[in-house]
C-alpha cells in the first residue's frame, strides 16, 4: 500500500478505535465487569476492515468527511466483535485464544463473556438509533440501516452461518453448501459494511455495485483465512493453527486443496476490483483489496 493510503488506512482505524473506546468508558458498579468484558473484546485488535469498508463507501458516494459517521461505523464492529465473543464458546468453536489473547470467556466468566456478546449486539443498534435522535441522520436512514444490519446478523446471515457450520462438523458437505455457508457467516456482514455506506452516503442506485464487490471480496477473504490457518503462524494470526482441522472444520482447503483455493482467491479479488469501476476515486479501496489477497494475518 503506498504511503498516502497507508496514512488513510490508519487515519480510519485511530478514529474506530478512538470511537470504540468512548461507546465503553461508562462502567457503573453493578453492571462492571460486562462492560469490561465487551471492552476487552473491543479493544482486542483486529483490521478493522468492516467499518473501514463503510465510511470508505460512504466517501466514494460523495460524503466529503466521512469521518463524521465514525459512530455509525461502529456498529459493524461492536456486531464483528459480539460474533467473535461467540464463536469462541465451548458451545460453539471452544477456541482458547483470539487475536492473541486468551478468548473472552477465557479472561471472564463464561456466562458473563456470553452476556458481553448479547450487549454489543444490541449496542450496535443503539448507536444506529441515536443517530438519527441526535439528528446526525434522518430517521428514514436509520431504519434502511438497522434493516441492513440485522438481515446481515440473523438467520439469512451470520447466524444462519454459523448454524450450517455446526451441522456440518464432522461432515462433508460440497463446494455448494460451503459457499452459501460462508456467503452467510462471513460474507454478510462485509456486504452490510459496503451497503450501509452507501446508504450513508445518498447514492442509492449504487447498491447493488457495492453487495456485488463484497460478495467476491467476502468470499476471497474467506478463503484466504482458511488458506492462513494451514499456513500461518500463532503469531501471525494470534490464535492456534490447524483448529478447522482438529475441529473437522469444512474449509476451501479442505474440499479443493491449497493450490486451486488460492487460484480462486485471486480471480475473486480479480471480481471484486471490476465491481469497483462504478465508483470514482476508488484507489484506496483498490489497494486495500489487493493487500488482502497477499495478507498474512
Amino acid at each position: 500500500m503506498n504511503d498516502m493510503n497507508k496514512a488513510k488506512l490508519d487515519y480510519y482505524v485511530e478514529l474506530i478505535e478512538s470511537k470504540l473506546a468512548e461507546l465503553t468508558k461508562s462502567k457503573p458498579e453493578l453492571q462492571g465487569q460486562v462492560i469490561e468484558a465487551m471492552e476487552y473484546s473491543l479493544q482486542a485488535g483486529g483490521k478493522r476492515l468492516r467499518p473501514v469498508l463503510m465510511l470508505e463507501f460512504c466517501r466514494m458516494c460523495g460524503v466529503v468527511k466521512p469521518e463524521k459517521f465514525a459512530d455509525i461505523a461502529c456498529s459493524i464492529e461492536l456486531i464483528h466483535t459480539f460474533s467473535l465473543i461467540h464463536d469462541d464458546l465451548p458451545c460453539m468453536d471452544n477456541d482458547d485464544f483470539r487475536r492473541g489473547k486468551p478468548s473472552c470467556h477465557k479472561a471472564f466468566p463464561e456466562n458473563v463473556a456470553l452476556l458481553a456478546g448479547d450487549a454489543l449486539n444490541t449496542l450496535a443498534f443503539e448507536v444506529i438509533a441515536n443517530a438519527s435522535l441526535t439528528g446526525e441522520i434522518s430517521a428514514d436512514k436509520a431504519v434502511m440501516l438497522i434493516s441492513v444490519l440485522a438481515r446481515a446478523v440473523g438467520t439469512d446471515g451470520m447466524i444462519g452461518g454459523q448454524v450450517i457450520d455446526l451441522k456440518y462438523e464432522n461432515k462433508e458437505l460440497d463446494i455448494d453448501t460451503l459457499n452459501v455457508l460462508q456467503t452467510c457467516k462471513t460474507g454478510a456482514l462485509i456486504e452490510a459494511a459496503c451497503v450501509m455506506g452507501v446508504i450513508l452516503g445518498g447514492k442509492l442506485e449504487a447498491i447493488p455495485f457495492a453487495a456485488d464487490y463484497a460478495r467476491a471480496m467476502g468470499r476471497a477473504f474467506q478463503i484466504v483465512d482458511d488458506i492462513l490457518d494451514v499456513t500461518g503462524t500463532f503469531e501471525e494470526l494470534g490464535k492456534p493453527i490447524g483448529s478447522d482441522k482438529e475441529q473437522h472444520k469444512n474449509t476451501y482447503v479442505s474440499l479443493l486443496g491449497l493450490e486451486k483455493s488460492e487460484q480462486i482467491a485471486r480471480q475473486l479479488t480479480v471480481q471484486a476490483l471490476g465491481h469497483l469501476r462504478f465508483f470514482d476515486d476508488n484507489s484506496f479501496l483498490t489497494e486495500l483489496t489487493e493487500d488482502m489477497l497477499s495478507r498474512r494475518s
